[in-house]
């Protein structure tokens, strides 16, 4: 059978977690898979970008967390009876097997680094500050419902890569990284 994309249910601003719960479209669980489903549209428009097929093909994978994660937001952690998958151990190593394998590659970094100097760089940076953002309504929502603590420390992680990224891929692109430098 066919999922039905209008259920008029939500017409009114509410809308149902999984276990049947209703909430205000603004509740931050709403709030929290929102902007992880944001992050995730993202990286699809970054990876319209890339040719690297090792980066094409972590940035899908890192997708499919990313709808892990958006099942276990959008379900009600006192109600809900369906089996959903969750994020594990692996998930996170393999982030950061990733961020090593590019800082071996990438020189040294002894600033912040200004965002900016090709489309696709600055993608990925925006990327990673709405990676950010969904960490901060996870971390908000954690403070009143219960939410699995390895969805922050994914998430926290994934803006580690998405960062390093954006290094990656100026370096392949030759733009120069402007470092930050304080004036004071």
């Amino acid at each position: 059978m066919a999922i039905k994309i209008y259920t008029k249910t939500g017409d009114r601003g509410q809308t149902s977690l999984l276990g049947g719960t209703r909430l205000p479209k603004h509740h931050i669980r709403i709030e929290a898979y929102g902007t992880v489903d944001e992050l995730c549209a993202w990286i699809g428009l970054l990876r319209d970008s890339l040719t690297d097929k090792n980066d094409l093909k972590t940035l899908i994978y890192i997708q499919d967390r990313l709808f892990t994660i958006n099942s276990s937001l959008a379900s009600d952690p006192h109600k809900n009876k369906f089996k959903i998958p969750h994020i594990g151990e692996q998930d996170i190593t393999m982030l950061e097997k990733e961020i090593d394998n590019m800082d071996a590659v990438l020189p040294e970094m002894k600033s912040f680094v200004i965002p900016g100097g090709h489309v696709t760089v600055s993608q990925c940076h925006i990327t990673r500050c709405v990676c950010r953002r969904a960490e901060r309504m996870v971390v908000h929502l954690s403070e009143t419902d219960k939410v699995d603590e390895i969805i922050v420390r994914y998430l926290n992680r994934l803006s580690d890569y998405l960062f390093m990224l954006a290094r990656k891929l100026a370096h392949g692109l030759n733009v120069e990284e402007i470092p930050w430098i304080p004036k004071m």
